[in-house]
């Protein structure tokens, strides 16, 4: 799967003259959390509603209203914006971004085409493929085992929960506990929680959890 397949477009661009005020309307009433900042049509930072709660006046200030707006009328964008902005294109792979988000510790990654931008990826948008790799949405039993880390296991695994009638429609793998196994979750249809285990115990070391949600 690729960026430009979940990424979300049409992007909402700001110009790095716009007062942050405003930027923070904007921001309340699309309801997002950052805004890739543009100029000539081309990407030359970005601005998240962090950066502007924390330029903006305490609440606890003894600036009136009108002395407050006056300020934030003078504060632009480019004044509060992160220049040095990490990228990503519409065929960069999604593990990838999700790793340049955590590793950086930032929400959101604009895509780039040259150096128009034309979406953003965010972890609203990660986390909805997390759901859809998961099948969280969707009714089946769920089963987490430990297997050991081998060519085939995988297959092994399928095939016997498919000579039962069943379809596993979701899977995730993750590191086990050490480098001879992976932890691997499966989400299954057509088959009774009891069958499952039944058919797969052969080929795991160990059930951690079943359940039908």
């Amino acid at each position: 799967m690729l960026i430009g397949e979940r990424m979300s477009y049409p992007v909402i661009t700001v110009p790095k003259d716009m007062p942050i005020n405003e930027a923070l309307t904007l921001m309340r009433r699309e309801k997002i959390r950052r805004l890739p900042v543009t100029e000539n049509g081309k990407l030359v930072g970005i601005v998240s509603d962090v950066d502007l709660l924390n330029a903006s006046p305490s609440p606890a200030t003894s600036l009136s209203i009108w002395e407050m707006n006056y300020l934030l009328s003078k504060i632009t964008v480019k004044d509060v914006m992160t220049k040095q902005v990490l990228t990503v294109n519409e065929d960069t792979p999604v593990e990838e971004g999700a790793r340049m988000m955590a590793d950086n510790k930032i929400g959101g990654l604009p895509v780039v085409r040259g150096q128009e931008v034309v979406g953003i990826i965010t972890e609203t948008d990660l986390f909805k493929i997390f759901l859809e790799l998961m099948g969280a949405r969707e009714m089946g039993t769920r089963l987490t085992i430990l297997v050991d880390n081998v060519p085939g296991q995988l297959a092994k695994i399928a095939n016997a929960v498919a000579s039962e009638g069943g379809n596993i429609f979701a899977a995730g793998s993750f590191l086990g506990d050490d480098p001879s196994n992976r932890e691997l979750t499966i989400k299954v249809s057509g088959i009774s929680e009891e069958k499952l285990v039944e058919k797969v115990k052969p080929f795991i070391s160990k059930i951690i959890d079943v359940r039908t949600c």
